[in-house]
């Protein structure tokens, strides 16, 4: 391996970025009953610390791809990880859960950006031989995240509290941010007159994936029922728009066309089952929440032990 010391940084730059933002998922997953008996939450408002970075990183995933293609990889990788950290820092801070759930929200914008471009820079930066490998090394940073935060996450709980999770990223974020801005460098842009994102559809996914979600927290109460009903039809619409889009946030296409497309399906295929997992899991997450409340009307609550070991068979799926 031939590597130069700017390209093992930008390895090492992604790799981490990557592995920050599954360790949060995993190990606030940890915190949420310290979280709950900080701030008093009832269990479908502290759903919502875990889902509004989930749902918002899914949101931004598809429009954010398109805009690093038009504006640059690398700016729109600066930005989120700039917006990660400071977020992190923030939800050290929150004073109130609905303040956590707000930044959370913010975090997960910051994810999407620099998850979106990590792929797309190692790509850039190296040469077509090393590109498996060194795209197998973000994604075992990504699987290494979900492992260890149920871990380490309950470590940091229990003998320094719940606050210590986001002081603990934004530090590090500080550490990553500061490397990319010395070693990414600048992007540079074709000069393209179709420089021009499709904001119709844009809108319209994300507010399927909005109404889809507040649904699923929502039944079995009929209100529930018809949010996520008409989730589903904007998501529907969304893919009508794009079809017929000159400028696609997706390109629909590539589903359609013949197996001389292939090459593409198995490019786009990881990310797109990746986005697939993370709706899924929204939407069965609040499922279990909704039906909880409304049936029972007490919800478990596990303690850090048993939400580890809860952790490590949702990573099963």
């Amino acid at each position: 391996m031939n590597w130069t010391k700017t390209q093992i940084t930008v390895l090492s730059i992604v790799a981490f970025s990557s592995f920050m933002s599954t360790f949060l998922i995993s190990s606030v997953n940890i915190a949420l009953p310290a979280i709950e008996k900080d701030f008093g939450l009832n269990a479908v408002t502290l759903s919502w610390v875990v889902t509004a970075f989930l749902l918002s990183t899914a949101m931004f995933l598809l429009p954010v791809g398109r805009w690093g293609d038009l504006t640059g990889i690398k700016r729109v990788y600066k930005i989120g990880i700039v917006l990660f950290t400071l977020s992190s820092l923030l939800s050290g801070f929150a004073v109130s859960g609905y303040w956590l759930i707000f930044f959370r929200f913010l975090q997960g914008v910051g994810a999407a950006f620099s998850s979106t471009t990590g792929a797309a820079i190692l790509v850039a930066e190296f040469a077509p031989k090393y590109r498996g490998r060194v795209l197998g090394i973000g994604v075992s940073a990504v699987y290494l995240g979900l492992a260890f935060g149920p871990f380490f996450g309950g470590f940091l709980t229990q003998y320094l509290g719940w606050r210590s999770i986001f002081y603990f990223s934004s530090g590090f974020g500080l550490i990553a941010t500061f490397l990319a801005f010395l070693f990414l460098g600048k992007d540079i842009i074709e000069t393209n007159s179709n420089k021009k994102i499709d904001l119709k559809g844009t809108v319209f996914y994300m507010l399927g994936l909005v109404t889809l979600t507040y649904g699923s927290a929502r039944i079995p109460a009929l209100q529930g029922w018809l949010m996520m009903g008409a989730g589903i039809i904007l998501l529907i619409v969304f893919w009508i728009f794009e079809t017929n889009s000159f400028r696609p946030v997706l390109e629909t296409k590539l589903f359609t066309r013949n197996c001389r497309r292939l090459k593409v399906w198995l490019r786009v295929m990881p990310e797109l089952f990746w986005l697939l997992n993370q709706l899924l899991w929204l939407f069965f997450h609040h499922l279990q929440v909704g039906y909880l409340t409304e049936f029972n009307h007490v919800i478990w609550q596990p303690s850090e032990c048993q939400c580890a070991q809860l952790d490590w068979l949702l990573l099963l799926f």
